[in-house]
């Protein structure tokens, strides 16, 4: 209608102009072709308008049917899409390559499929790998070659769906439905079949590729499948070669043994014994019962087994040898139980070996020891308890010192294991501190010692250095203590001590014994006597480590006392000789004129040779009595220069106890019958004798009588004893007289020393003396015993055999 318009309004225009130019007749060619050509072009547009306008009508009236076409197939599309949306499927059309695909329905929640289009057709992300795999596959066939499918699928979260593929009107179409009821199972076991499948030919790729024997055995009890390794232990060609043969990798009796398990459960595991390439191996052999048979494997502990052998004859040994250790060991686990100890622990702590066998835990042990007060006291025992056992929690080992009520000390270590637990050592260190302290104590008191000792003590190193010394060998060699302080050699010391005494070669040899390289190192000692007239004696003393003590002493003192002691000493000596030459020669001078006065006298008193008066019998009497005590002395004499001189001999033969006795009373009985004085004897019948010189032994028998004589009081008694034993002549003479002071008891044996008693005049004093060397020849011996005023008692002890010294001196 517009177009139509439009050309009217240009056919208008177009006559209004022609109109407008004036009629002269004559016009111009130009102009009429343009208004020809301008009528031409309206006609056309007319047409054309009238064209388009007939055009325009149908395309509507096509429109119109199009939109009822159109609203139709929505009404359908949506009929469908309800019914697909009712039944709990999916529907996925792919139809030309590279156009995304027609996604329709849903699946319920629960089965794990996403309700988003992109995330649905991910099929990798909510099912499981295989599935995935599966449909993918699956897909890739249907859309090429149009293959149908209907296969069952597990999602992510253990749920499964149907998939099922096929073709309609050129599309490759799929359907996504959730499985329940019998196929749902059916899909269930399907899933679980192909993984149980999956399992095994992985476990038996597993044992094919393991060296470890493995079977599995049929109802029947014969083998159905083995591994390689198998095979090769029964030296088969492989493994369906020894299958089919029934090889047997055990013996009968671990066959029977296998058995014999079984019947009691099904699970058998011990370790068995097989042959191997003709070698006996150890095998851990654990066999199972199942529905179809049974399946077993032999773990090879051949070198297990010889290492735990090993292992328990190491912890064996290792158990003995702590046991032998005094230091009290236990090792805790790092569950905290005891795991071993050693005899050193149970006996440190008084524990029970049962209860330690036990394996308890360490609070019960700290416990127990507490009860047996083999723990420190604490106030607070469980913090206490606490922090001790923080140890297992620590990295580094941990001391601690107890002291015990029973007055021990225990250092106590524990050491963590890096596996976990601690293993406590307890040495008993209560000794190591007395000597500690005793060693400390003993060290002060040396020093002190050292200090104020009046000896000079230096020790040099085997360096020949100062060591040690202290200040009396400062003091000796007039030495300045900051000299000695600096440790100075040997050669140093020596320098400055020979301004004191300057003897070259007594300083060489005294430096070459401290610092001398000599393997036989031996003590030394030697005198120095310095210039300033003092005398010093030193002696050496080899240490170990080769170190060297030397010591001083000042002896001027006593070398002069020494000197002086010997001058005096030999002026006795000589005086002595002197002394025992006089005695000698008075004596021999004065017994023959003796002999003449003796025996002049006897003459005398013999009546036939003429009569005398009664007072010139009683002087005879008196010149033979004195004349024989006179003689007896000069005898005594001259046997004690006997037997000083070593010339006096024995005659060593059988004496009679009871003669012998007899014989010396015989010679004293005139001066008891003076004294009125008792003798009483004490013999044994039948004494018998022994080996003596019977003339020594009256004499000795003599002078002890004669001596208790002289010192007892008138009508006293005097008690001879003679006694036998197992090897020895006893005899003992007892008086009643004055007694002996202690302090003359030492010197009654001397020469010469006698002691009035009372108004008595003493004796010669040589009786005892005789008495003692005669006893001492025969190799006996001599003693006494005596108290004021109640007497004294002599006894002698004569062997029955003479010893090597009478032998001797025959």
């Amino acid at each position: 209608m517009l177009a139509a318009t439009s050309l009217t309004g240009i056919a208008l225009v177009a006559g209004e102009a022609l109109a407008a130019e004036p009629s002269t007749g004559s016009l111009d060619a130009g102009k009429t072709a343009m208004a020809s050509a301008l009528l031409g072009v309206v006609a056309f547009s007319v047409l054309s308008a009238v064209a388009l306008l007939r055009a325009r009508a149908r395309a509507e009236a096509e429109n119109a049917a199009l939109k009822h076409r159109l609203a139709d197939l929505k009404a359908t599309a949506d009929r469908a899409e309800a019914l697909v949306d009712a039944d709990d499927q999916r529907l996925v059309a792919w139809s030309a390559p590279g156009e995304p695909p027609l996604v329709m329905g849903r699946l319920p929640k629960a089965c794990g499929a996403p309700e988003e289009r992109a995330a649905f057709l991910a099929f990798g992300t909510w099912l499981t790998p295989d599935a995935a795999g599966r449909l993918d596959a699956a897909l890739e066939q249907l859309r090429r070659r149009g293959d149908t499918f209907t296969i069952a699928l597990e999602t992510a979260n253990g749920r499964f769906i149907e998939a099922a593929g096929r073709t309609a009107g050129g599309r490759a179409v799929a359907r996504f439905r959730d499985l329940s009821g019998d196929r749902l199972a059916l899909a269930e076991l399907e899933a679980r079949h192909q993984r149980l499948t999956g399992d095994v030919e992985a476990m038996r790729a597993l044992l094919q590729a393991t060296s470890m024997p493995a079977w599995i055995r049929g109802k029947d009890g014969k083998l159905s499948w083995v591994n390689n390794a198998f095979a090769q232990a029964v030296e088969a060609r492989d493994a369906a070669d020894a299958a089919s043969r029934n090889l047997e990798f055990l013996d009968t009796a671990g066959r029977e043994a296998i058995g014999a398990g079984h019947d009691q459960q099904p699970v058998f595991e011990r370790r068995l014994p097989a042959i191997v390439a003709g070698a006996r191996r150890i095998f851990d052999v654990v066999d199972v019962v199942s529905g179809t048979g049974s399946a077993g494997i032999a773990i090879d502990a051949t070198e297990l087994e010889t290492v735990q052998g090993q292992m328990k004859r190491l912890v064996e040994f290792h158990a003995r040898t702590l046991d032998q250790l005094a230091t009290a060991v236990a090792v805790f686990g790092s569950d905290r139980r005891l795991r071993s100890y050693n005899a050193a622990f149970r006996e440190l702590f008084s524990l029970d070996a049962g209860f330690l066998d036990g394996q308890p835990d360490e609070s019960a042990v700290l416990e127990r020891m507490r009860a047996s007060r083999k723990l420190p006291e604490q106030a607070d025992f469980k913090s206490w308890r606490n922090e001790l056992l923080t140890a297992y929690q620590s990295l580094d080992a941990r001391e601690h010192w107890w002291h015990l009520p029973d007055g021990q000390t225990l250092r106590v270590l524990a050491n963590p294991h890096p596996q976990g637990g601690i293993t406590w050592i307890y040495e008993n260190v209560t000794e190591q501190l007395a000597l500690e302290s005793r060693y400390n104590a003993l060290s002060q008191v040396q020093g002190e010692t050292l200090d104020h000792l009046a000896e000079g003590v230096a020790v040099f190193g085997s360096d020949g250095r100062l060591r040690l010394d202290n200040p009396a060998f400062a003091r000796i060699w007039h030495l300045d203590q900051k000299f000695l302080s600096t440790r100075p050699h040997i050669g140093e010391i020596e320098r400055a001590c020979r301004r004191l005494h300057d003897a070259p070669e007594a300083w060489t040899r005294f430096t070459t014994s401290v610092a001398g390289l000599d393997e036989g190192r031996a003590p030394t000692q030697g005198r120095m006597e310095r210039s300033d007239g003092r005398v010093i004696d030193y002696a050496t003393v080899p240490l170990p480590g080769g170190q060297t003590m030397v010591t001083f002493i000042d002896v001027s003192d006593t070398v002069q006392v020494e000197r002086a002691l010997t001058e005096r000493n030999d002026a006795l000596e000589a005086a002595d000789g002197l002394k025992n030459a006089f005695i000698q020669h008075v004596s021999y001078e004065l017994r023959s004129p003796l002999t003449n006065i003796i025996g002049f006298t006897q003459l005398l008193s013999d009546v036939s040779i003429g009569p005398l008066t009664e007072k010139q019998q009683e002087y005879t009497g008196y010149i033979l009595s004195s004349s024989g005590s006179l003689l007896a002395i000069v005898n005594d004499i001259l046997d004690l220069a006997t037997v000083d001189a070593g010339i006096i001999a024995l005659d060593l033969g059988e004496v009679d106890v009871e003669r012998t006795v007899a014989a010396a009373i015989e010679g004293v009985r005139d001066r008891l019958q003076e004294s009125q004085l008792v003798l009483q004897t004490h013999i044994p019948s039948g004494i018998g004798s022994f080996v003596a010189d019977e003339k020594r032994v009256r004499q000795i028998l003599y002078n002890l009588l004669s001596n208790a004589v002289g010192f007892s009081s008138h009508g006293s008694s005097i008690v001879l004893r003679a006694e036998r034993s197992a090897d020895a002549i006893v005899f003992s003479v007892e008086d009643q007289g004055p007694g002996i002071p202690p302090e003359f008891l030492d010197s009654v044996f001397d020469r010469f020393e006698s002691r009035a008693a009372g108004s008595a005049r003493g004796g010669a004093g040589l009786g005892l003396a005789i008495v003692k060397s005669f006893v001492e020849l025969h190799g006996g011996t001599v003693s006494i015993r005596s108290e004021e005023g109640r007497g004294t008692e002599v006894s002698v002890h004569l062997p029955i055999r003479p010893t090597e010294l009478a032998v001797a001196a025959e």
